[in-house]
């Protein structure tokens, strides 16, 4: 083939461009000469151009549209009405296949072709009027329906037309074919308060836009042309017929099959509206609140809406039992450990009623701990090594100044495993730990966990902080469980280091990068306030916690999965709570009043866990539990009756601890006892001659401790006591065989008044290793009696200061001083 000559290719294209040159100047000379002869009218011209570039309002819709809660797949959890009344949620950017081939085979079949204005469906519009002498047919195009929405749909006169006209032009030329059809779809009505086509979707039909059958979406399409039909009675055969007429043209244009068609036919009409779904009115309330500044109107959740709907119907039918006993209020809230993500919020059981607080946002509601607290203190007690699992604690009666805890059921151990302390939910031994740990030191770590509603400083909660003195929320205390699995969880994945996001706030929206933890952070071996094997073995204690009702033999099935849970009860029975954590879920309930009244049996255990379990129920199964943390442990020998770090004179085993409790401290309860040769009686240097001692190690109490612990465990062999010759010999004794309950320190005791005007009765305690023994008391130097196996004595000392002496029968002799204050 001959190649072509580039030179005459050139001449080509210089020539036309000297045509166009020429036309050009040709054509500015003529409209020069025009706008010189008809100045007025280029000048009208002109402004008329310039209106029309800038006839567009900004935005072209500004009306209020309600607010809008979705789930994690975009199905619709609730909504608000908008200001003005209607049913007006915010434009989506995607439309519906089926709603775009609707819409404009109805309303304007050469949409995308013409730019803003239809020649030919004006045309035929003005001849169909002519002849029935009538509007009876207007050719307006979508471009002109959106225009006229945007306006307020004011009445449609000829002026008002061309006005149509004018802007739909200036619309066609910013806006593409498919932005001008989501305007339209968001904007037109659909009968009463409905406008929209989502609005008018979930009015009519329950369901989204893009779950709509043929026959569904070619109503939606027909409808705004008269929106009135939609009401049941009102003369609804002409909606259906301009419903089937639609489907037949969509059927010849080949959209449609025969038989889909003829399907699509026999599909009804919907009837009466609808309410819109209101499955988690709360968090829509929370999340509006939040970002009310941001003007934001669509929230998309990480919300699982089939959970959320199956955890509503375990509340609603758990408060029609609990309602007999007038407790009226449940909340959940279910996270995803791994993510943060919020999978269920059920701020207040639906149907409790305004009468009873229906409206209260429980989740979000600082209530009273009760117990929920003690896991984070055992934890942190790990972490510190102030403890070991099986350290032993004190629990006694105890008086801390005015503040005097106690037990669920006012039983005392004596001592009890830290492991057994945390199964059992025991409130002195947490106490005395607390003070132990440290109460600024915890107030701090709870606030650094994301304990928020700790306003106040330490003293202001006092000791008392661990048994529900201070006031957190549910949200926070599930979130903490959380973050310690995630932690748990994640320890292997990272080489045995730690994600600095690991806790995090809970993350509540669906695809939010602002809220997602930043992952481009180093791991790092500083664990901060908790490391992996305190939360592995916190985790495990919590395991331990016996189960309600016929759950409590979990272990015995195979199905059965592993939890992690606590519960807690409020001073009053004012509040209910469990909370429970898998490797992939943490669970949160709260049952209670929400007026903060209480209620007999109003316990966590007996009221709230059995919810929290229901709700695992409806969780896939978490699979395998955490692995040991072994990096973060180490292998030491630790007294097998104590659970102290073993010293030389117990007999130890060698187990799991983490590696903090290195610095935990060796075990003060095995001491090395000198006895007579016999083994019958305690001896010293002083009476006794070294080499006829024998020496052996005892596992020692205090009598204290001794009193409450025997009770329990009547294998526990007291220390020998002292030899008479020794004892006399002896000028500080080594060992105490009595000790007093109550008062335990110097102390101030507040008595009340009685009726009569007189000070109550203070009962006075004191235990003594030796049962059977007679103890005298002095009361300032007085003799007040003897009592003898059971040492408790009732006085009413006056408003003073005052001197308790006790002397038993050997001669051992205790005083305590106190004082009295009247109230």
């Amino acid at each position: 083939m001959q190649r072509p000559d580039r030179s005459r290719i050139a001449g080509i294209f210089h020539n036309l461009a000297d045509a166009a040159k020429r036309v050009f100047v040709i054509t500015g000379r003529r409209v020069s000469a025009w706008v010189r002869r008809y100045p007025k009218t280029a000048a009208g011209l002109f402004a008329l151009g310039i209106w029309w570039l800038f006839c567009l309002p900004e935005p072209i819709f500004d009306d209020p549209v309600s607010i809008v809660l979705e789930d994690n797949s975009g199905d619709l959890l609730g909504a608000r009405i908008a200001a003005d009344g209607q049913w007006r949620f915010p434009a989506q950017d995607t439309l519906p296949d089926k709603y775009d081939a609707c819409v404009v085979a109805f309303e304007d079949k050469r949409f995308r072709w013409h730019p803003g204005v239809d020649p030919i469906s004006l045309l035929r519009a003005l001849w169909l009027n002519i002849r029935q002498g009538r509007v009876a047919s207007g050719g307006s195009t979508i471009t002109m329906q959106v225009i006229r929405l945007s306006r307020g749909n004011p009445p449609r006169t000829i002026p008002e037309k061309l006005l149509e006209i004018f802007m739909a032009t200036r619309l066609e030329l910013t806006r593409s074919k498919r932005e001008i059809l989501s305007m339209y779809a968001a904007n037109a009505p659909f009968g009463g308060n409905v406008v929209g086509l989502e609005a008018a979707c979930w009015r009519y039909y329950g369901k989204r836009p893009g779950s709509l059958s043929w026959a569904e979406m070619a109503t939606m399409a027909v409808l705004p042309n008269s929106p009135a039909l939609i009401h049941p009675g009102r003369n609804r055969n002409t909606l259906l017929q301009k419903r089937n007429r639609l489907l037949d043209h969509l059927a010849a244009d080949g959209q449609l099959s025969e038989s889909e068609c003829a399907l699509a036919k026999e599909e009804p009409l919907p009837d009466a509206p609808l309410p819109l779904p209101q499955l988690a009115p709360h968090l829509l309330d929370r999340l509006a609140a939040r970002n009310a500044k941001t003007n934001t109107s669509r929230f998309r959740t990480t919300i699982n809406r089939n959970l959320q709907q199956r955890i509503a119907a375990i509340l609603s039918r758990r408060q029609e039992l609990y309602r007999g006993n007038d407790i009226h209020n449940l909340a959940a809230v279910v996270l995803d450990v791994s993510t943060g993500q919020v999978l269920a919020y059920l701020g207040n059981v639906p149907g409790a009623g305004a009468e009873h607080g229906e409206q209260v946002d429980i989740i979000a509601a600082p209530r009273s701990t009760g117990s929920i607290l003690k896991p984070f203190l055992y934890a942190m007690a790990l972490q510190n090594g102030d403890i070991l699992p099986g350290s032993l604690l004190y629990d006694v009666p105890t008086a801390l100044g005015r503040y005097k805890p106690e037990n669920y059921f006012e039983t005392y151990d004596g001592v009890v495993p830290a492991k057994r302390a945390l199964v059992r939910s025991l409130n002195v031994p947490f106490v005395l730990l607390l003070q132990q740990h440290g109460l600024e030191k915890f107030h701090f770590e709870l606030k650094k966990l994301g304990i928020s509603t700790l306003k106040k400083p330490p003293a202001h909660y006092g000791l008392s902080l661990i048994l529900g003195g201070a006031e957190a929320n549910l949200l926070d205390i599930t979130n903490i469980y959380a973050c310690m699995a995630r932690r748990l969880g994640a320890f292997y994945e990272r080489d045995g280091r730690y994600g600095a996001a690991d806790f995090r706030p809970p993350v509540f929206f669906h695809s939010n990068d602002a809220e997602e933890p930043a992952e481009a952070e180093q791991p790092t071996s500083d664990p901060g306030i908790l490391g992996a094997a305190a939360i592995w073995f916190t985790f495990e204690a919590m395991q331990q916690v016996e189960r309600p009702l016929s759950a409590g033999e979990w272990q015995l099935f195979q199905a059965s999965r592993q939890i992690a849970w606590k519960t807690g009860t409020s001073f009053g029975f004012r509040d209910a709570w469990a909370a429970g954590v898998t490797p992939r879920y943490a669970v949160g309930v709260w049952v209670g009043n929400a007026d903060g009244e209480g209620r007999p049996g109003l316990i966590g255990v007996d009221i709230a866990a059995p919810v929290l379990f229901e709700i695992f129920e409806q969780l896939p199964y978490a699979g395998a539990w955490f692995d040991p943390p072994y990096d973060d442990m180490v292998q030491a020998a630790v007294c097998r009756q104590s659970g102290f770090r073993a010293n030389q004179y117990c007999e130890a085993d060698s187990v799991w601890i983490p590696k903090k409790g290195l610095n935990a401290r060796a075990c003060p309860y095995h001491q090395l006892l000198h006895l007579d040769p016999t083994g019958a009686w305690q001896v010293h240097s002083a009476c006794e001659a070294p080499d006829a001692m024998q020496h052996r190690p005892w596992f020692v109490l205090s009598p204290l401790q001794e009193y409450y612990f025997v009770r329990k465990n009547p294998a526990y062999l007291p220390p020998p006591p002292f030899r008479a010759d020794c004892i006399a010999a002896q000028t500080a004794p080594e060992q105490t065989s009595m000790q007093l309950i109550y008062p335990k320190d110097p102390t101030r005791i507040y008595v009340p008044v009685d009726l009569d005007g007189r000070l109550s009765s203070t009962v006075f305690q004191v235990a003594h290793r030796k049962p059977g023994t007679e103890i005298h008391w002095h009361l300032d130097g007085a003799y007040l009696g003897s009592t003898k196996t059971f040492h408790s004595m009732a006085l009413q000392p006056p408003v003073g200061k005052h001197t308790l002496a006790l002397v038993d029968q050997d001669g051992n002799r205790v005083e305590q001083a106190f004082e009295i204050i009247g109230k």
